[in-house]
């Protein structure tokens, strides 16, 4: 089935996990920390502060600190070496562990990955006891090719753990493995581990859970419902069951059946409603995330699948009130890393669709540049909103201000500033622009299609089909010039069946894209299939009421007969879009006035 909601992420569980120690950069991850803030499952042990290590008792002479000092300043001026092998062998002399990971720090920082293992081995010598230097030690051990090491500390880990904490000793063994360069001999370690542990539900989820992983289905249903058969109130073991099922259909009933029973159970509640959004179910996926949220008001992550499904259901209202409340909220908690972006733009984006320019700029303003590609969009989009304000020479300053050295985002600024002049009628500096834009970045099929655009407006038509067909060469999955192309064929009413197909492949890549249901409702009425056209038209204006849109399927309904009907639909046009060209040439053609 499709990977409708992620594989059970541990966050019920690792929420109660010990964090995995602090460590430079490039470091092996040991246990992955929890990314939810939601309680752990009834009987996760929890986390207990670890003892503190034994040390010897090292005189701090002058010639020690002058070779711990020397070696330092060594490393800062970018050498790795020397103070490296000077750790190593003070570590040996002095039977100090904190030597010995300093050492493996060096190397680690220097990418010397053997190096590295060589001094986390002599850091487990001098500290035997020491859960960092294991969690260091099996980080690497499980990327060789032996596995059998890392076996014997697995096997030793779990028959040493206290039955209260054994589960999660497995849990953290899996996360482990889950970077093994061979995940079959992984899941075969596994295996062969958890076999004395069969009465232990954790054991079944986690083999569940990596059989699914390496693609072996039929075991993973079996060590799942073996799991939900050992607890069956677990929302771990009904989440895995679910994840493995053969379809969406057999997972939501499972789910759906469990919720009837414990209507609390927020991750499972959560699961399903991923479910249905992914199944493009919004309107009962808001249902759920609305349950979700009486009873956590505040929760981050429902508050944005809220703005995002009330979207997706054209309730642009609640969507904005959702998006705002989840920056209220994050405003509110300064530790929390996650970044607004994505956010910002989308109440950006509605201000804008609703023509309020200056809220739209306030929202871009509050982006500082967390996500480098979001903030290179939030300028652009701070210039186009500029132009659109009528400074049309102020917004293109800010674009030639911008400093980029990526050929991609540079292409990004050009293709801004193309739409500027278009948007502001200059459709010819507009086509100059791009035209000397493809002569630094040839073959690019972004501004290829915005070249095509340009070149359609000019009535340059031979240039339009040619851009428009390098575009589907260079890059055939892109849906968006099939449908500029059929769509221009299917306005100038010519090579119908050739457009027709144009627009259909382009359906067939993106089914649920409102403007390419258009071009089909459009290319059908040319085609004189009225019924059919005022579906497909009714369906896109549905799902965006777009005015081209509602011009073309007012003009289906003119030749139906159905004036009023019509006259209802330009005239929302016209309250959106006054200077709409389309709406304009249809009223033209049509010689009727609103």
């Amino acid at each position: 089935m499709k990977n409708a909601f992620a594989i059970v992420t541990l966050s019920a569980l690792l929420s109660a996990c010990a964090v995995a120690p602090q460590k430079p950069a490039d470091a092996p991850p040991a246990v992955a920390p929890a990314d939810s803030a939601e309680p752990a499952e009834a009987g996760a042990p929890a986390a207990e502060a670890p003892a503190p290590e034994p040390l010897p008792g090292v005189e701090l002479t002058s010639d020690l600190l002058y070779k711990l000092t020397k070696a330092e300043l060594e490393f800062k001026r970018g050498q790795w070496q020397g103070p490296y092998i000077t750790l190593m062998a003070l570590a040996q002399q002095t039977s100090d562990p904190r030597l010995a990971r300093r050492a493996a720090e060096m190397a680690l920082a220097a990418k010397q990955g053997g190096e590295a293992l060589a001094a986390i081995r002599l850091w487990r010598q001098l500290a035997p006891e020491s859960e960092e230097a294991v969690q260091y030690f099996l980080g690497f051990a499980v990327l060789g090719d032996d596995l059998g090491e890392a076996e014997q500390i697995f096997s030793q880990r779990l028959q040493t753990s206290p039955p209260a904490a054994r589960g999660l000793a497995m849990f953290q063994m899996q996360q482990f493995l889950l970077r093994a360069k061979d995940k079959g001999a992984a899941f075969a370690l596994l295996d062969r581990v958890l076999q004395p542990y069969g009465a232990l539900m954790e054991s079944h989820l986690v083999l569940a859970q990596s059989a699914f992983s390496i693609g072996d289905a039929a075991r993973a249903r079996l060590e799942a419902a073996e799991a939900l058969r050992l607890k069956p109130e677990s929302e771990l073991a009904v989440l895995t069951v679910a994840q493995v099922s053969p379809d969406i259909g057999s997972a939501s009933k499972i789910l759906t059946g469990f919720l009837e029973r414990h209507p609390q159970a927020r991750e499972v509640r959560a699961a399903y409603a991923r479910i249905l959004v992914d199944d493009k179910q919004y309107l009962p996926a808001r249902k759920e995330f609305l349950f979700l949220l009486k009873d956590q008001p505040d929760s981050l992550a429902t508050l944005y699948a809220l703005g995002v499904t009330s979207m997706q259901s054209n309730d642009i209202a609640a969507a904005e009130d959702y998006f705002k409340r989840f920056i209220g909220v994050l405003g509110d908690r300064p530790g929390d890393e996650r970044d607004p972006s994505k956010v910002l733009l989308i109440l950006s984006q509605i201000a804008e669709e609703r023509g309020d320019f200056d809220a739209a700029t306030g929202w871009l303003d509050k982006i500082d540049g967390g996500d480098a590609r979001l903030y290179l969009t939030a300028h652009l989009k701070r210039a186009q909103l500029t132009a659109r304000k009528g400074d049309i020479d102020d917004a293109r300053k800010q674009l030639a201000e911008l400093n980029t050295a990526d050929p991609a985002e540079q292409a990004q600024i050009v293709q801004a500033d193309a739409q500027i002049l278009r948007e502001a009628g200059d459709t010819r500096t507009a086509f100059v622009v791009l035209e000397n834009a493809l002569k630094r970045f040839p073959g690019n099929a972004d501004l290829l299609y915005d070249h095509a655009l340009a070149a359609e407006k000019l009535g340059r038509l031979e240039v339009m089909e040619a851009s428009l067909r390098q575009v589907i060469a260079a890059a055939p999955d892109n849906h968006h010039a099939y449908n500029a192309l059929g769509y221009s064929l299917a306005e100038r009413n010519v090579r119908l069946d050739e457009a027709y197909a144009l627009i259909d492949k382009a359906l067939q890549m993106a089914p649920t894209d409102p403007f390419i249901m258009d071009s089909m409702g459009w290319v059908q009425f040319r085609l004189g299939h009225l019924d059919l056209a005022e579906e497909l038209l009714r369906r896109a204006y549905g799902l965006r009421n777009d005015p081209e849109i509602a011009v073309h399927l007012g003009e289906v309904l003119w030749n139906k007969g159905d004036k009023s009907g019509a006259r209802k639909l330009w005239q929302e046009a016209q309250s959106k879009d006054p200077k709409n060209d389309a709406l304009k040439s249809t009223l033209a053609r049509l010689n009727y006035s609103l």
